[in-house]
């Protein structure tokens, strides 16, 4: 077990400013201590694009760290992106909470590819995360990644069992291989399950700095245009974006599905939450946490961590009633489970 450094409340307010001003913007959950030593401190997290709010990807990564909070009882932080960072203001901030005691410190998203194995190097003691990215190999670190096609294609059989009018819509953030897996696997369910269905797709921006995952306006804008040409059911692979096409959908009276978290219980959605079907959800949450327990039992996991329908941390949420007591549709998206487990179906990543 770690040792908790303990702080006064004076020492507590100088270090949340000297957090805030070293790591380049954002705000921390806790304070930190410049005077702690290396490994006193507990999970800090550094958002990807959209930060916290984004009622998706961004939250899902901070309920972990509460999850670890609570727990472990330690201090964490949890740090906003800023607007037109460069790498070298990513590696800053990751190196400012290793160099504060933090441990492990997670990038929240594949843009911090770079600055994750730029710090593992400075910090070889610290043990680093990065969801979303299964390219860095250090003996310090972390890849936290999904098979998100197995969760879309689920996603794609919900939406061809549902629709009526026989169109469906995908929306995607970014055209980048990581939503390519989304796109893929919600046309292939979609197609095994009802080859009449035809899917429309569409990408909000080519990089995510043109706000791709940030643009509500963009989403609702996309998903409009899939409801014009008949889409009854339209899916959203856009972090915060996906907000907009959820707007879309209930003021169109057809149905959205949610991605990542479950869409449905989150608080900022409450008003559109009868027209979120389900969620393609991909358990962050789990894989934070568990990289803060995997060090708070002195066994820091690294190399690639994957999580996928057989460990349960993809799947579709249950939360809307209207959804879960479907029995037709139950049963279709069980067997497809089952046949992607036992490798009968094997899902498409591009």
């Amino acid at each position: 077990m770690r040792r908790i450094s303990r702080i006064t409340v004076a020492g507590a307010a100088t270090a949340s400013l000297a957090l805030a001003l070293s790591a380049c913007g954002g705000t921390s959950s806790e304070s930190a201590s410049s005077e702690s030593k290396g490994g006193d401190k507990g999970l800090a997290i550094a958002y990807d694009v959209g930060g916290k709010g984004d009622q998706s990807f961004n939250d899902a990564a901070f309920a972990g760290l509460e999850q670890a909070k609570k727990e472990f009882g330690y201090e964490t932080a949890d740090i906003e992106p800023t607007d037109g960072e460069t790498d070298a203001d990513k590696t800053q901030r990751l190196s400012s909470l290793a160099k504060q005691g933090y441990n492990p410190v997670i990038g929240v998203g594949y843009a911090y590819a770079a600055a994750v194995k730029e710090a593992a190097e400075k910090f070889p003691d610290t043990t680093f995360g990065i969801v979303d990215d299964a390219t860095i190999e250090a003996d310090n670190v972390a890849d936290l990644v999904f098979s998100e096609e197995q969760a879309s294609y689920l996603a794609g059989v919900a939406a061809a069992k549902s629709t009526k009018t026989n169109t469906v819509g995908f929306v995607g953030g970014v055209d980048i291989p990581l939503i390519h897996k989304f796109q893929a696997g919600f046309e292939q369910g979609v197609t095994d399950t009802n080859p009449k269905v035809k899917v429309l797709s569409q990408y909000l921006t080519q990089t995510a700095e043109e706000g791709g995952f940030s643009s509500p306006d963009k989403g609702k804008s996309a998903a409009e245009g899939q409801i014009e040409k008949k889409a009854d059911v339209v899916y959203a692979a856009a972090g915060l974006s996906g907000q907009g096409v959820i707007e879309a959908a209930a003021a169109n009276k057809v149905w959205a599905i949610g991605v990542d978290s479950d869409q449905y219980k989150q608080e900022a959605l409450a008003q559109y939450k009868d027209s979120i079907l389900t969620s393609a959800m991909k358990d962050v949450a789990k894989a934070v946490y568990n990289l803060a327990k995997s060090v708070e039992d002195g066994s820091p996991a690294t190399g690639i961590v994957k999580g996928d329908l057989k460990t349960g941390e993809v799947g579709l949420s249950d939360s809307n009633p209207a959804f879960k007591g479907d029995a037709d549709l139950q049963k279709a998206i069980e067997t497809a489970k089952q046949k992607i487990i036992s490798g009968e179906i094997e899902v498409k990543s591009s």
